[in-house]
């Protein structure tokens, strides 16, 4: 599965499953299997996050989709961004980490990364967080990638505030690495 796909075609779920594409195309016929259609084509098209559930829901092995490393940018728009987390992320060996300091370099690098994870500060300057979010969301490309805000205690209000606005959910303690590290893999275990 090439890196960061997050729809894939008939093709790759025959691959994946070890069966024929033919089947792939019966799942999905029959509403087993959801995903969408190409216009003006028969072509079909099925969201990663679609293959997870059905591959689990019919106790089919998901070690195929293996993702390798977990790929997490990190908006920071300070001088030197939360240098201990990269640091930690980095030192595990299972994350591929790449920051970003401006909403124009999110734009570019979560085309070149396709991340798994979006790490937002919500205290940087220079950066829309509301409008990054927005952006993501409006992509179905992005649909699989999770948002999640770093922030200092944050009241109910506002927390309900960060899902209205798109985020997955928030990090009340970003010097927290153990916790950082802990919501990372919780969002991406929803994914995988």
């Amino acid at each position: 599965m090439a890196k960061g796909k997050n729809v894939l075609t008939t093709g790759d779920v025959a691959k994946i499953c070890n069966v024929a594409p033919r089947t792939v195309s019966k799942w999905f016929d029959s509403g087993q299997l959801k995903g969408y259609r190409i216009p003006g084509s028969k072509d079909r098209r099925i969201p990663l996050p679609e293959l997870v559930r059905f591959m689990k829901a019919n106790n089919m092995p998901t070690e195929a989709l293996s993702v390798g490393k977990i790929r997490v940018l990190v908006v920071d728009g300070g001088e030197r961004p939360a240098s201990d987390l990269l640091e930690a992320l980095k030192a595990r060996g299972s994350y591929e980490v790449q920051v970003a300091r401006s909403s124009f370099e999110v734009g570019a690098a979560v085309q070149k990364l396709v991340p798994h994870v979006i790490l937002i500060d919500l205290l940087t300057n220079g950066v829309d967080a509301q409008g990054i979010c927005q952006s993501i969301r409006s992509n179905e490309d992005f649909a699989a990638v999770k948002i999640l805000a770093l922030a200092n205690q944050l009241s109910r209000q506002e927390s309900a505030a960060l899902v209205h606005q798109g985020f997955d959910g928030y990090i009340s303690n970003p010097a927290d690495v153990v916790e950082v590290i802990r919501k990372i893999e919780e969002a991406t275990a929803i994914i995988y």
